[in-house]
């Protein structure tokens, strides 16, 4: 059904417009749930469009401090800009955006 599923870009605008609720996402009874997940999935989700598989458990770039509640406002205007890039469904502006350090997937990370 659309709209069932959401990508992570699309659950992080509507958790920064008001209109969904960050504990609803994740894994509930986990410490994968809730704002901070969306965040890692955004992320994970931008790699992915750029053919770069992740794991559930992957981190890198500011996401281990965005899971533990270290990040502030500037992590999640970077985020908001992600969101847009991914809406708008540019190729060109999504492969960009991957080439900020934030977001891209480091050489070193174990697989």
């Amino acid at each position: 059904m659309p709209g069932e599923f959401l990508t992570g870009a699309e659950a992080w605008a509507a958790y920064r417009r008001g209109e969904a609720d960050g504990a609803a996402f994740g894994v509930y009874g986990t410490e994968n749930f809730g704002p901070a997940e969306i965040r890692g999935n955004a992320v994970k989700d931008l790699a992915a469009l750029n053919k770069v598989e992740s794991l559930p458990w992957d981190e890198w770039g500011r996401m281990t401090d965005a899971y533990a509640g270290r990040t502030g406002e500037d992590y999640d205007t970077l985020l908001d800009e992600l969101a847009a890039v991914c809406a708008a469904d540019d190729p060109g502006a999504v492969s960009e955006l991957y080439r900020n350090p934030v977001f891209a997937v480091p050489a070193e990370l174990p697989r």
